[in-house]
C-alpha cells in the first residue's frame, strides 16, 4: 500500500510515522514541515487541566493519549536518537485571587468526577514547591499526572526518521476515479498516484480543491518564548497553569532552561501577532511569576489552531480512498498518539480496539451532516506528469 499524507504538522507526521511502522509506504506533502500551529505550541500534556464544561466527549480522548504518550516518546526516541524534552513533573494550576479560587472549586469536582487525580493546596504550600510564585497566589490544584513535552523537537524527531518521505509542495487537489481518491494534485500540476489519502493539513484542509468541506475554524493566539538569567534559573520547574481575572494562562519551562508563556484566543482572523494578546500574557504571567519581567523574550509566535464546533478533532473515512484528520484545536500534541493511531487503523482497515469505546463515533466527520462526507474529489483523467 501507498498512502500520501497531506499535512507535515504532528499529526501528519505521527501518521506517517504510525503507517510507515505497519508496512505502509508513505509520501508525505507539505510546503513547510512543522512550521503551523505545532510549531508555536507549548506542548502541555494535560488531561485533567484541560477539562472544561460542556466537553464530555473529550474526556475520554485525553485520557488514553495521555496514557499513550510514554511509549509514543519512548519509541520516537529511540527511532530518532533525539531527546524530546518530555517531562514527567506535575502540573500546578494557580488562583489569581479569591474569585479564581472559586472557580477552580468547581473545577476540581468536574475533574474528580472524570476520574482524574486532582488536590487543592493552599498558596503557601504552592510556593514552599515554587518559590518564584507571587505571595498573591491563593490556592492552587495540583495535577502529578499532567506532564509537558517539547512540540518542536517531538516534529524535528519525526522529520528525522521520515526525512527521505517528504516532499515539500502545496497540495491543490485531490484526485479522484469513479468515487475514489487516487491520488493529489500538486501546485505545479504535477500528480502523486496513491491507494490512500490522509488529509491532515489542519486549517489549510479546506482550501485543497476536492477535499469535503469541513465545519473548521482558525483559533488564533500568541505564544512566547523566554529565558530566565542565569541568577534566577531555573525560575520554574513545574508547569504553571492559571486563572487570573477568568482569564487562563500557562508557564511551561523546559528541561533546557526555556520557558513558554501562552493563553491568547481569538477568532478574528488576522494572521499577525497581536499587541494586546502580548501584553495580557505578560501582565497576566507577572501574576503569577513577578520574576517573568526578569527574563529574556527570545521569540514571539503567532499562529491559527484549527477547531471544529465541538472542539472535538475531526478524524474519519470520506470515500473509499481518503481519511481526514484534522480539527484538534489546542489539544493536537496531547492529541497526537490517540490521533495518529486511529487515524493509520482506518488508512489500513485495522480494529481500533486499542481506542476508548466510540471513540471513532465521537470524531467522525459525519457528526456534522452529510456534506461532510460526500463531497467528490476532482476528477483528473490525463494527469500532466506523475511520480510515486
Amino acid at each position: 500500500m501507498h498512502a500520501i499524507v497531506i499535512g507535515a504538522g504532528i499529526i501528519g507526521l505521527s501518521t506517517a510515522w504510525n503507517l510507515r511502522r505497519l508496512g505502509v509506504d508513505v509520501t508525505i506533502v507539505d510546503p513547510a514541515p512543522a512550521t503551523g500551529a505545532t510549531h508555536a505550541a507549548a506542548g502541555m500534556l494535560a488531561p485533567a487541566a484541560e477539562v472544561v464544561w460542556g466537553q464530555s466527549p473529550l474526556y475520554p480522548l485525553m485520557r488514553a493519549s495521555a496514557d499513550l504518550y510514554p511509549e509514543f516518546a519512548s519509541e520516537l526516541s529511540a527511532a530518532s536518537g533525539h531527546e524530546l524534552g518530555h517531562s514527567m513533573v506535575e502540573t500546578f494550576v494557580c488562583a489569581g485571587d479569591r474569585a479564581d479560587l472559586s472557580s477552580l472549586r468547581e473545577l476540581i469536582d468536574l475533574q474528580r468526577s472524570t476520574g482524574f487525580d486532582v488536590s487543592l493546596v493552599p498558596g503557601s504550600r504552592a510556593r514552599d514547591l515554587e518559590p518564584s510564585l507571587s505571595p498573591g497566589v491563593c490556592g492552587a490544584v495540583t495535577i502529578p499526572g499532567d506532564h509537558s513535552i517539547d512540540p518542536r523537537r517531538v516534529t524535528g524527531a519525526l522529520i528525522a526518521v521520515l526525512g527521505d518521505a517528504i516532499v515539500r509542495a502545496r497540495v491543490n487537489a485531490l484526485i479522484a476515479e469513479d468515487g475514489r481518491t487516487v491520488g493529489v494534485e500538486l501546485k505545479d500540476g504535477t500528480t502523486i498516484d496513491g491507494d490512500q489519502m490522509v488529509v491532515a493539513a489542519g486549517g489549510s484542509c479546506n482550501d485543497i480543491s476536492g477535499v469535503p468541506l469541513l465545519p473548521l475554524r482558525q483559533v488564533w493566539g500568541e505564544v512566547i518564548r523566554l529565558r530566565a538569567p542565569e541568577t534566577l534559573a531555573p525560575l520554574l520547574t513545574r508547569t504553571i497553569r492559571g486563572l487570573i481575572n477568568g482569564r487562563p494562562v500557562y508557564i511551561v519551562p523546559r528541561p533546557d532552561g526555556e520557558l513558554v508563556l501562552g493563553a491568547t484566543s481569538r477568532e478574528d482572523g488576522r494572521s499577525g501577532t497581536n499587541a494586546g494578546g502580548v501584553h495580557q500574557l505578560l501582565r497576566d504571567a507577572e501574576r503569577l511569576v513577578p520574576a517573568i519581567l526578569d527574563c529574556e523574550i527570545t521569540d514571539i509566535t503567532t499562529r491559527a489552531r484549527p477547531g471544529s464546533p465541538d472542539d472535538v478533532p475531526i478524524v474519519g473515512r470520506t470515500d473509499p480512498g481518503c481519511v481526514v484528520s484534522t480539527g484538534f484545536f489546542r489539544h493536537g500534541i496531547l492529541l497526537a498518539p490517540l490521533g495518529a493511531g486511529l487515524t493509520a487503523d482506518l488508512v489500513c482497515g485495522s480494529e481500533t480496539s486499542w481506542a476508548p469505546p466510540g471513540a471513532l463515533a465521537a470524531v467522525g466527520p459525519d457528526r456534522f451532516g452529510p456534506q461532510t462526507i460526500h463531497q467528490p474529489a476532482q476528477t483528473i483523467h490525463q494527469p500532466a506528469g506523475s511520480f510515486t
